[in-house]
């Protein structure tokens, strides 16, 4: 019996013993028992600083691409037009119609209601444009004009229709001078547009280059076209001597039969070649004039 009580006393000694060892130092008072390695959780790593994390790259809203809108118009307005009586009183109506009665004068009627002699009516519009009446240069009666072109030199016209029952040359007289078809072969109708012009609402005169050159003395740059314009008249004048000519001088030579080998001198078919000139020079002649015109207006 002594035997198994002295080994069981020696198992538990060196149990003790044992687990003293696997602790790591002394055991302290009122400390919890230490755990096994195989228990015991890893040591935590020191928490590091947070990274600042990189703002997102800000997006671009995404406008909406604009549309035109519809604009929105000012209401509508009939139209009034003025008329001016040459006692001073101007009036506004809704239509303006010139009659021209077979029998009696010509007159107004306003809206269709009131009649204006057109002796009593200083300037008037209508839906064709701005018409004055007053005394064309050298004549005592009153026309009516059309005004084309406002400023300090303001333009003026009159159409009217002409009916010729006898042939002659296709290049007729015209504005400024020269310019425009004329009296057709065999006859017939012609529009024609006699032109005027006024210095700062002074008298009409007639549109050419002598009464243009006057007004405008106090611009050189106009003066200069003008000039130009002069120079382009004066060629014009002798290319259409020059055309008769050589066709004055072909048809004696076709009658007189000196020339050889053809019935028809040549000179008759020089003499349409030549009359090509004056229509170049023409429409430069007629540009020089309206820029002059167009300066003197701008430099006011």
């Amino acid at each position: 019996m002594r035997f198994p009580l002295l080994l069981t006393l020696a198992l538990l000694t060196t149990g003790a013993a044992t687990r003293g060892l696997a602790q790591d130092g002394p055991r302290q008072l009122n400390a919890p028992p230490a755990l096994p390695d195989s228990v015991r959780q890893p040591a935590a790593a020191p928490a590091r600083a947070a990274e600042p994390t990189p703002a997102p790259a800000p997006v671009a809203e995404q406008v909406p691409s604009a549309r035109p809108q519809p604009s929105n118009l000012p209401p509508a307005q009939a139209t009034r037009f003025r008329v001016g009586l040459k006692s001073g009183q101007e009036v506004q109506a809704y239509d303006v119609e010139t009659r021209q009665p077979l029998l009696g004068r010509n007159y107004l009627l306003l809206d269709g209601q009131r009649r204006l002699e057109l002796t009593d009516v200083r300037y008037y519009e209508d839906e064709t444009g701005f018409y004055v009446r007053t005394n064309l240069p050298g004549s005592s009666r009153e026309s009516t004009l059309r005004r084309d072109r406002t400023g300090r030199i303001s333009l003026y016209s009159i159409t009217t229709t002409q009916y010729n029952n006898m042939g002659g040359s296709p290049f007729g007289y015209g504005r400024f001078g020269y310019g425009g078809m004329g009296y057709p072969y065999g006859g017939g109708y012609r529009t024609v547009k006699t032109e005027y012009f006024s210095k700062d609402n002074g008298p009409v005169q007639d549109l050419n280059l002598r009464n243009l050159s006057i007004a405008t003395a106090d611009n050189p740059g106009a003066r200069s076209l003008l000039d130009q314009a002069r120079r382009s008249r004066t060629a014009i004048t002798l290319s259409y001597i020059g055309a008769g000519g050589l066709m004055a001088a072909g048809l004696l030579s076709s009658l007189t039969g000196t020339n050889t080998g053809s019935a028809i001198s040549p000179l008759v078919y020089a003499a349409p070649a030549l009359l090509i000139v004056p229509l170049v020079l023409q429409g430069k002649q007629q540009r020089n004039i309206k820029q002059a015109i167009s300066l003197y207006n701008a430099q006011q």
